[in-house]
């Protein structure tokens, strides 16, 4: 004779946010130092102007490299935030609002430097400078 039983699975939230501190870390971590070979080791730092990065964004590659090095970082960073204020704070109320306006300001501080990576236009801003 078998039992059957029905279990109701738990959210696994948290086991996803740890597992993606630990991927992201690493991937930072890859993101991170090819950055600072590729712009500050190859390159001479003196040289790093406005035209340099006018030359460099205009491959959507790297845009997309820079742009994935932000996002990584802004999430990793903020979901660390979340976590380092969840040992502190002990109300569930507290603790799911502040998660919410992380979420919510990671949402938008993503897309902000997504338009304003995608939308560089070094022209302008010289036309600005002058």
């Amino acid at each position: 004779m078998t039992t059957t039983r029905h279990i109701k699975p738990r959210n696994n939230t948290e086991r996803y946010a740890f597992l993606f501190m630990r991927l992201s870390g690493i991937l930072l971590l890859l993101l991170a130092v090819g950055h600072m070979l590729l712009q500050h080791v190859l390159r001479d730092v003196h040289s790093l102007t406005l035209q340099t990065v006018q030359d460099i964004w205009r491959s959507w590659g790297w845009r997309a490299y820079d742009l994935l090095l932000l996002i990584f970082a802004i999430v990793h960073g903020f979901n660390g935030l979340r976590q380092v204020l969840e040992d502190y704070i002990h109300k569930p109320r507290t603790v799911k609002i502040i998660g919410r306006l992380i979420v919510i300001f990671v949402i938008i501080t993503v897309v902000w430097s997504a338009i304003a990576i995608f939308s560089f236009n070094p022209e302008a801003i010289m036309a600005v400078a002058k």
